[in-house]
């Protein structure tokens, strides 16, 4: 689960972190009093939205009198903010945070991850901040400092000085102390919250030693929401994609994607396999839709109707592996749910693993019609068929 930025600074400011002074508004006629109570000019307005590269596509906008901070309100709120994360339609822009603006020394990258390839939580502290870490990563990999954490003991002193001495120049004795104590701080937001990810970015020195979290970015794990309740009214569905809360209620693994080949599997590895297939033979998925091992007829129907909502998709490729389920049960359940649901484009299905000729059988006999796949070549020789028809059309 996301977090707004105004979310995860409240909960920053919570936990002993340093944010700007800040008024949340949803309306421009909140914004001349905002500029009366927080310190400014200059003031600092931001959109309010779940991706990044907000600055580049103007959704962070910085004014020096009142009337230019209610025009930057105006130019946000209500209307679609196109980044690099939203693809090209864009996120409407429902709320906007005005905060105070600072002087500003220097700008530091911090944030914290769990390292998969060592099972452990890392800090990530480099001095390029303000800028795309994957950047920074690609073009100046000396400038990404890295901590690991041993969970046995947590956070330690020495795991932040080693990421502060790590700077060069080194920062002031202040500036240093407040810069660990933000990293110690985090480092337990992380971990008592059950993050994904914590990011600050930039982390600002001011020109008089303060240590600030300019931006916050914070995800939670969503298989540790059980033990987070309190943090779901913090959701905000507005920022969610309709077919992707539709997906949620039947627990239906989906994610909408910006190609026109939608796609059906089960098993998150096999829809990667998926992707891939896809992509070679020329054409794009519609969609991520990982139905699970454990597949019924229900919810193989409910992955129809997500897909078929999508306009966007000229046909649909199901890849399906019989393991904890048999083919054969999985194919009277593709029929089944292709029966009810009014399917208006070509559809490809490959089926492989327990009775997969039973399974090829029940579909082969059906009085629908499908183009069945014996394996992921043939699979993507038909999407690739049916790429080439819809380009004539």
């Amino acid at each position: 689960m996301k977090l707004h930025e105004y979310q995860a600074k409240d909960i920053f400011r919570k936990s002993g972190i340093p944010v700007p002074l800040g008024e949340l508004i949803s309306s421009s006629d909140q914004a001349t009093r905002a500029t009366q109570i927080i310190p400014g000019p200059p003031w600092v307005v931001k959109a309010q939205v779940h991706a990044g590269g907000r600055g580049k596509a103007g959704g962070v906008k910085v004014a020096h009198y009142p009337y230019e901070v209610v025009t930057a309100v105006e130019s946000m709120l209500g209307k679609p903010l196109i980044t690099r994360q939203t693809g090209p339609a864009g996120v409407t822009v429902n709320q906007v945070l005005i905060e105070e603006g600072l002087e500003i020394e220097r700008e530091l990258y911090l944030s914290m991850v769990i390292d998969r390839a060592e099972s452990v939580p890392a800090m990530i502290f480099s001095q390029a901040g303000g800028m795309d870490i994957e950047e920074v990563a690609a073009k100046s990999p000396h400038l990404i400092l890295k901590e690991h954490v041993d969970t046995s003991s947590g956070w330690m002193p020495y795991n932040g000085r080693n990421l502060v001495y790590g700077l060069n120049p080194l920062p002031s004795p202040t500036a240093a102390k407040g810069l660990m104590h933000v990293m110690a701080n985090l480092y337990k937001v992380f971990v008592t919250l059950d993050c994904s990810l914590v990011e600050i970015n930039p982390l600002v020195i001011t020109k008089d030693g303060r240590v600030i979290a300019l931006d916050a970015k914070m995800s939670i794990d969503d298989n540790a929401m059980f033990r987070q309740k309190e943090l779901l009214s913090l959701d905000d569905p507005r920022e969610k994609d309709p077919l992707e809360q539709m997906a949620e209620k039947y627990n239906l693994n989906y994610i909408r994607l910006d190609g026109n080949i939608g796609a059906m599997v089960n098993g998150a590895g096999l829809a990667m396999a998926t992707m891939d297939v896809i992509k070679m033979a020329g054409a794009e998925p519609a969609n991520f839709l990982d139905v699970g091992g454990g597949a019924n007829e229900e919810m193989i129907t409910k992955g129809f109707e997500i897909i078929l909502k999508d306009r966007r998709v000229k046909a649909i490729l199901i890849n399906i592996f019989g393991g904890i389920l048999r083919c054969d049960v999985l194919a009277r359940g593709v029929v089944a749910a292709a029966g009810r649901t009014n399917i208006r484009v070509p559809l490809i299905v490959r089926l492989e693993g327990t009775n997969v000729e039973d399974g090829r059988e029940i579909l082969k006999k059906s009085d629908l019609k499908f183009l069945v796949a014996r394996d992921l070549s043939e699979a993507a020789e038909l999407v690739a068929q049916q790429v080439s028809k819809t380009e004539r059309i």
